[in-house]
């Protein structure tokens, strides 16, 4: 009898440390930046997915330096990790990264913006292209097919400053009487929105719409149009909780909002299944919507 309850505990001990093994199993998530609550919130939604899903997931922030972003992996795929997730900071540069994890027979999934080189199992992220030409539809109809248009791009190199303006502009240059005055990059940044706008709103006397790559430049770019007296309407990008309180608000005229949690989320998952050995799609698009008052 006591053999038995002997061979029962160590029975149950082993199950226990072969549970903790598997718990203890590793992904990593390096982040273009968390200075921006997009990023936070795709973070937030790939850490509750990992515990969901018994991995311990390691986060480090790249600070929108693509030197950062390469010294993380390079880090990271030496510590024992089943997958990486990687937010790029830019597109082109994060080649070096993604190799760097293909040497060490890391897996790589891509977040939000795509690595243009390397080998990677997948990539989530909303069809920024179409969510450009929402956007772009969606001026044309607040202007009644007639007016002036600002767009305030992302950070050069990126996918996602790419797609949308590729989509914006496949809506806006076919319509005769929407023209584009300024086009200039903001970095995704709030502080940038507002001094980049400040210039335009100098440069331009008559200014009728803005779209802005992401919510935080739409911020930035609403608070010198509020400095400036002038009536102009803002479109952004992204659903942010401060894009959408905005919306709510009247003062910004609305956001194409992506699902960052739900980004963040699908990303773990896939990544799970790159684990086990699991074949993944090549791309799996997150549905957007555009969010008005």
């Amino acid at each position: 009898m006591r053999k038995t309850l002997t061979m029962a505990v160590a029975a149950v001990a082993l199950l226990g440390s072969t549970m903790a093994a598997e718990a203890a199993d590793k992904m990593a998530l390096v982040v273009s930046t968390l200075n921006n609550p997009f990023f936070v919130t795709l973070k937030d939604g790939a850490e509750a997915k990992a515990k969901a899903l018994g991995y311990d997931l390691l986060v480090l922030d790249s600070q929108n330096d693509p030197a950062k972003e390469l010294a993380n992996v390079e880090d990271v795929v030496n510590k024992d990790i089943k997958v990486l997730l990687i937010n790029p900071t830019d597109s082109d540069a994060v080649r070096s990264a993604v190799r760097a994890a293909n040497r060490a027979d890391v897996p790589v999934v891509t977040l939000d913006r795509a690595a243009n080189g390397g080998k990677v199992a997948g990539h989530i992220a909303s069809d920024n292209v179409a969510g450009g030409e929402m956007a772009g539809q969606l001026i044309v109809d607040l202007l009644g097919g007639k007016g002036k248009v600002v767009e305030l791009q992302g950070v050069p190199g990126t996918s996602a400053a790419r797609d949308r303006g590729q989509g914006f502009h496949n809506v806006v240059d076919k319509v005769e009487g929407i023209q584009v005055v300024a086009s200039q990059p903001a970095d995704f940044d709030r502080t940038k929105g507002l001094n980049v706008m400040e210039n335009i709103l100098q440069a331009q006397s008559e200014i009728d719409a803005v779209f802005a790559h992401n919510d935080e430049m739409a911020l930035g770019a609403l608070k010198a149009i509020q400095a400036s007296g002038r009536d102009i309407k803002v479109v952004g990008f992204d659903g942010t909780d401060d894009g959408v309180a905005a919306v709510k608000a009247g003062t910004m005229a609305a956001t194409v909002a992506q699902q960052a949690g739900k980004i963040g989320e699908m990303g773990v998952e896939t990544a799970a299944k790159v684990a086990k050995g699991e074949s993944v799609p090549e791309y799996t698009p997150v549905p957007l919507q555009v969010i008005q008052k």
